[in-house]
């Protein structure tokens, strides 16, 4: 078999999710908006999030030890592991840094990527190229994402949207069938302004104006960020179908990122795939940065709903602007 024909398979998927529901009636009580507002503009009707002292690489830690349980796979014998968030506990180390310690996969080398909500994707990519040039044998890669740790509770544009929670998955080197297929990417720094924390980093540390501005929360122009999510995502999935050799309806289950219902219709539509072949945790979960896609795949493969043989494709989009799609073989 050549190196083009090795592919990475997902053989095990874990999640974590915050025990604490937050319904939009708790919103209503938060900030001036209701439960029919958010419902008809993005689908959600509760989200988790997380209690007081909980933190991102704990919450990275249950789902890739759920992963890692999942696929029959020890520790040890992970060779890369990936994670992916925009919500690190500290700038140093990274988040990865934390987990392979608290996990003990020792064996292998750690890093963190920062793609705000395609991160999963773009790792799930960086682990196939690793598995297929025959690096290793086994890519944990992990997203985790604490969503309301830098959330404006005061702006209704945003803190109603986002989430917290964590997933994760396994993947092997595979030489069958199965496995990543393809995958499309992008992304356009020109419009990093649309979506962003102003404030926190070295180009504009923190300071008292910056805190009573609260410029170290998300800042989001949600109507630019809807036209641009829509365009990237059909974008990315026609390209990561083309790439595959198939179109929409070869798709058994799109497994979107799930950041606004409208969104998911406009891509599902544009990919001429029916509603009833989207999976949605939107409603329950709200939008999870990065972490949505791997929790979604998880809840799809344990309740069924992804069966040996199928075709899945995933589109993301999130800030930097960055997107992307993956269509998998299962």
């Amino acid at each position: 078999m050549s190196r083009a024909e090795i592919r990475a398979e997902i053989v095990g998927t874990g999640r974590y999710l915050p025990e604490r529901v937050f319904t939009n009636a708790d919103m209503e009580r938060l900030v001036e908006t209701s439960d029919e507002w958010i419902r008809e503009r993005t689908g959600i009707r509760e989200r988790r999030i997380a209690e007081e002292g909980t933190t991102t690489a704990g919450m990275g830690l249950e789902a890739a030890r759920e992963a890692l349980a999942d696929a029959g796979v020890t520790p040890e014998e992970v060779d890369v592991l990936m994670v992916s968030t925009a919500t690190p506990d500290r700038w140093l180390p990274s988040t990865a840094c934390e987990l392979q310690a608290a996990l003990g996969t020792h064996n292998a080398f750690a890093f963190d990527l920062h793609a705000a909500c395609s991160g999963f994707l773009y790792n799930l990519s960086m682990a196939e190229g690793y598995l297929a040039l025959g690096k290793g044998d086994v890519a944990l890669v992990v997203a985790t994402e604490l969503m309301s740790g830098i959330l404006n509770w005061e702006d209704r544009a945003t803190c109603v949207l986002f989430g917290d929670g964590a997933g994760a998955a396994v993947l092997r080197r595979s030489e069958g069938e199965r496995g990543i297929v393809s995958h499309h990417f992008g992304s356009d720094g020109t419009l990093a302004g649309l979506l962003h924390r102003p404030a926190g980093g070295i180009r504009k540390p923190l300071d008292q104006e910056g805190l009573l501005k609260r410029e170290h929360m998300v800042q989001m122009a949600g109507r630019e960020i809807f036209k641009s999510a829509v365009r990237a995502m059909c974008d990315a999935s026609a390209h990561a179908l083309e790439k595959a050799g198939i179109t929409g309806d070869d798709v058994d289950l799109m497994v979107p990122h799930q950041a606004n219902m409208r969104i998911l219709e406009a891509t599902a539509r544009y990919a001429k795939i029916p509603m009833d072949r989207v999976y949605v945790n939107l409603d329950r979960y709200g939008n999870m940065s990065s972490a949505s896609i791997p929790v979604a795949l998880d809840e799809c493969l344990r309740e069924g709903r992804i069966q040996p043989g199928d075709t899945v494709l995933s589109p993301a989009f999130g800030a930097g602007l960055t997107w992307g799609a993956t269509v998998f073989q299962f």
